[in-house]
């Protein structure tokens, strides 16, 4: 698939951006290095050092990712940190995404978003990868309506507020997390919790793709955007009249 079509899937699921409305970023000035010379800032924050590695200014960006950042930030009020990180090698940032939008915003199969999100978190703390606990505890917010079981499963998931078939399932993923030998016995496991062997391989697949994800973040020491924090946690109507923007009727 083509970045083009990469781009429609993941506005159309809008990386879980869509349903808050955040502050847009305030700038879109060059590329600004650290002091030391060793952590690189965003162009779109004023001091904030998201990577290791060089953050490209835009300009020299080639269109397709650049067209694909701006839409993202257009309609999410913000544009993840990892699309910055990662476009410091063009042709793996359009490898990375195709492989993500396939897996994470797949249309069949028997795991839900909120699923596929939480699978992330607990894969992701097991591999101390604070960006994407962070990033993907925020969309397991929003998919799952749930403001607190992210952090819960982030924290320790066998003590989680799980569902049986969560449990399950999180299992499965921490034991291909950790490499261990995958057995019948697992998959006899998954089939009598509701899951078909394209379900087992989906769970499979974004753990192991997540391994890479948070290698990278380790590497690069990618920093997650301060927006996620508070995505999901309050809702949405709930936030506008703390902030005075709704009357209570």
């Amino acid at each position: 698939m083509s970045l083009r079509g990469v781009l429609r899937l993941c506005l159309r699921s809008n990386f879980g951006l869509l349903q808050y409305s955040l502050s847009p970023a305030s700038s879109r000035a060059g590329v600004k290095t650290a002091a030391t010379h060793t952590r690189h800032s965003s162009s779109s924050s004023s001091s904030e050092l998201i990577s290791r590695y060089p953050v490209p200014n835009k300009k020299n960006l080639p269109f397709d990712i650049v067209e694909l950042m701006e839409e993202v930030e257009q309609k999410g009020g913000f544009l993840p940190n990892v699309f910055k990180v990662l476009a410091h090698r063009p042709a793996e940032f359009r490898a990375f995404f195709s492989y993500y939008n396939a897996l994470m915003n797949k249309e069949s199969g028997g795991l839900s978003k909120a699923d596929r999100e939480l699978i992330v978190v607990a894969t992701s703390a097991h591999n101390h990868c604070l960006y994407c606990v962070v990033s993907h505890s925020a969309l397991h917010r929003i998919y799952s309506k749930k403001p607190v079981l992210a952090d819960q499963v982030a924290v320790n998931y066998r003590v989680a507020e799980l569902s049986a078939r969560e449990k399950a399932m999180l299992d499965f993923a921490l034991t291909v997390c950790r490499s261990e030998t995958v057995t019948e016995e697992h998959l006899s496991t998954l089939e009598a919790h509701g899951f078909d062997r394209d379900d087992i391989w989906d769970i499979a697949a974004i753990a192991a793709f997540f391994a890479l994800s948070n290698r990278m973040a380790h590497l690069t020491d990618m920093r997650p955007n301060t927006e996620f924090y508070n995505m999901g946690r309050v809702p949405r109507d709930t936030e506008k009249a703390s902030d005075g923007q709704v009357k209570d009727e």
